[in-house]
């Protein structure tokens, strides 16, 4: 459950279901394990997918990028929009997560557990 400002969820289209549920379990290991090992501190998409794991390929993220990719997008534009996605599809999980996460915007939007 998120609370905050903008708690709209975009939808991504154009990937298989199968695909999707492997992105999202992907994303919610990726925030149990930083709520887990961070308690109390902000976290964002970029946290997960960025820095050292930028290189998609071998992750379920590689469906994102390479979706653009094929569609003869070039690398830069399919990157963002690939980063754009997936921050899209985390909102959704924790929006979805039986936990209440806070959120605020800004450029990057960043999110937090608020424990009971």
């Amino acid at each position: 459950m998120l609370k905050g400002d903008n708690t709209t969820i975009k939808v991504v289209h154009g990937i298989s279901a199968s695909d999707m549920q492997r992105i999202r379990d992907f994303l919610q290991g990726a925030v149990y394990c930083w709520c887990k090992n961070r308690k109390g501190e902000w976290f964002s998409a970029r946290d997960f997918i960025g820095g050292d794991n930028y290189y998609w390929e071998h992750y379920p993220l590689g469906v994102l990028y390479f979706r653009y990719i094929n569609a003869g997008k070039p690398h830069d534009y399919a990157f963002e929009q690939a980063a754009k996605d997936a921050g899209h599809i985390l909102k959704s999980v924790l929006s979805d997560d039986d936990r209440i996460f806070e959120t605020e915007g800004g450029y990057t939007r960043k999110y937090r557990w608020m424990e009971d």
